[in-house]
């Protein structure tokens, strides 16, 4: 397991970094200088900006004009074009040396039409303007909405046919990636569905989930055109999304590897993510990165905690976040967000696995000690020395009142009949361990000659119960217990609902044999755990003491 892990991490951070491969940059960019207005003069190679602005403030809608210089280091080999692919907000025109290349909206007529262009934008530029040395990019712009973006723009110059088809390998590529984590948020989602009890596994599916999401909001630019006016809602849906996972990878590795106050610690730490968001709120990536930070500390203390605590599997979680750290260190912040969340959720997933092994095996155990148990107590019912009495018992009614006798063998068949009815089972209905009771009670009563009492308070009949566990608490007040001075022996089982777990109360009213011997934990006690861990894991609380009254077992199971 550990091997096929560490292969894994070993590919997929050699996918990623081939990924994050920078390729050679083949041009140098110059100031860039603005003016309002409109002059098509503008866009001549040879026109003197020296008198335009770095900076400039619009009120939104009117056109102006963006000039820079552009150094090209090397020309294009014989068979290939150079393309820009423009990352800016607003529409606009874009001139190369004088010559108008591409178009991206309706630069000055945003007012009056509908939004088009979008946010990339890819154009060809003519070979014969693409020689070795320096050349003149001029942007005739308009831009409506958020006019306080209107200078600083990115831009990317390389082969026309590689900037069309790297967006759409690596797209294609990641959406691979976001498929796997929707098919294990799907599947943990349906195991959950299982047992509502494993909080660790809802989270992990969160995770998985909030991860595919966010995956496929990063990408969705790529064949979906965004216009700019629109590009703020996809990164507050980042921002947010990013948020819950900084949260929920965290609360995670809490649940697998507990520490001190862990709930004023997390709440502290849900605190400084609060203020992280709202301060940053509007830096976007700034922001995500900001939180993914957080996380990673975060998580990094308590694995660390979980190491000195020598809990299983937290050192291979430490390695991934140490792999997410290095990926950080070598790659460029989309990169190293992916792949960094894609290693810890692989950490994540790695710790699910040993969890999940360790309870299967502790299953396993059980259910053989259980089985074992279960024989151990039907032989105990059926023993010669079981036999022997009641049978010599029979005898004597027989002889005294066939009446009675007859009653005494119908008691006893009804008994053996019950415990062959619940003996293969997990739960059975609470009204059926109290019949098995009943009937040994009334068996007991014919055998011993002493009064047996049975009182019952609160009990629902819709509750099931692990096979035989009341039986056995009845079986030790019989053994353990002495009758009272009007040869009575009572028990009572009463049955209380509380918002988080359920309480059985059994008590035996009588006198204890002998009160302050310490509790030796028999076969019947050890079937009884052994039935409880069975069907509620860890879910479970079991007491047993005496009382002034008798003996007191209390049997506690969380919801």
């Amino acid at each position: 397991m550990k091997a096929n892990l560490f292969r894994i991490f070993f590919l997929l951070m050699g996918l990623f970094l081939n990924m994050s491969c920078t390729i050679d940059n083949i041009h140098e960019r110059g100031e860039t200088r603005y003016m309002i207005g409109d002059q098509e003069e503008w866009a001549a190679t040879h026109f003197d900006d020296r008198l335009w602005k770095k900076e400039i403030n619009i009120e939104g809608g009117e056109i102006f004009w963006a000039r820079t210089v552009i150094d090209i280091k090397k020309a294009p080999a014989p068979l290939t074009t150079y393309g820009m692919q423009f990352n800016s907000f607003g529409e606009y025109e874009v001139y190369w040396d004088g010559q108008l290349v591409g178009r991206n909206g309706n630069p000055g007529k945003e007012a009056v039409s509908e939004p088009s262009g979008r946010m990339w934008a890819i154009f060809a530029i003519p070979k014969e303007l693409t020689t070795e040395g320096k050349h003149v990019l001029a942007i005739r712009k308009s831009l409506l909405y958020y006019p306080k973006h209107a200078y600083g723009f990115k831009i990317w110059l390389h082969d026309f046919e590689y900037l069309v088809k790297f967006p759409l390998i690596n797209t294609a590529f990641m959406h691979i990636f976001a498929g796997a984590f929707l098919l294990a948020a799907l599947y943990f989602f349906f195991l959950y569905l299982g047992n509502k009890k494993e909080y660790p596994v809802l989270i992990f599916g969160g995770s998985c989930f909030l991860f595919f999401a966010l995956i496929i909001m990063e990408f969705i630019r790529t064949y979906i055109p965004i216009h700019y006016s629109q590009h703020h809602i996809r990164l507050e849906i980042i921002g947010f999304l990013t948020f819950f996972i900084a949260i929920l990878v965290p609360l995670y590795f809490t649940l697998q590897f507990p520490y001190p106050k862990q709930k004023n610690i997390f709440i502290a730490y849900l605190v400084v993510l609060l203020i992280v968001f709202w301060v940053d709120h509007t830096s976007y990536d700034y922001t995500a990165y900001q939180l993914g930070i957080c996380m990673w500390v975060f998580s990094l203390g308590i694995v660390l905690f979980g190491i000195y605590r020598k809990q299983k599997g937290s050192f291979i979680v430490l390695l991934a976040l140490l792999l997410c750290w290095l990926i950080n260190s070598i790659t460029h912040y989309d990169t190293s967000l992916f792949a960094g969340f894609g290693v810890i959720v692989l950490g994540m997933f790695y710790i699910l696995s040993v969890k999940t092994k360790d309870q299967r095996v502790a299953y396993e155990k059980s259910l053989l000690q259980s089985t074992r148990l279960r024989l151990a107590l039907l032989k105990k019912n059926i023993q010669p020395h079981f036999i022997m009495n009641s049978l010599t018992s029979l005898m004597d009614w027989v002889e005294e009142s066939p009446k009675k006798g007859v009653e005494f063998i119908e008691a006893l068949a009804a008994e053996f009949d019950l415990l062959n009815q619940i003996e293969n089972k997990t739960l059975i209905p609470i009204h059926q361990e109290i019949a098995l009771c009943k009937t040994h009670l009334e068996v007991m009563e014919y055998r011993k000659e002493i009064t047996y009492t049975w009182e019952e308070e609160g009990i629902q009949e819709e509750e099931e119960i692990p096979p035989a566990i009341l039986h056995t608490l009845l079986e030790n007040g019989v053994t353990h217990c002495t009758p009272l001075a009007d040869n009575r022996i009572g028990f009572k089982l009463l049955y209380e609902e509380h918002n988080t777990h359920i309480c059985y109360t059994f008590l035996t009213i009588a006198k204890v044999r002998n009160p302050l011997k310490k509790i030796k934990e028999g076969t019947g006690i050890r079937y009884i755990k052994a039935r409880l861990k069975e069907s509620y894991g860890t879910n479970w609380h079991f007491s047993s003491e005496a009382v002034s009254e008798g003996w007191k077992n209390k049997i506690c199971i969380n919801r």
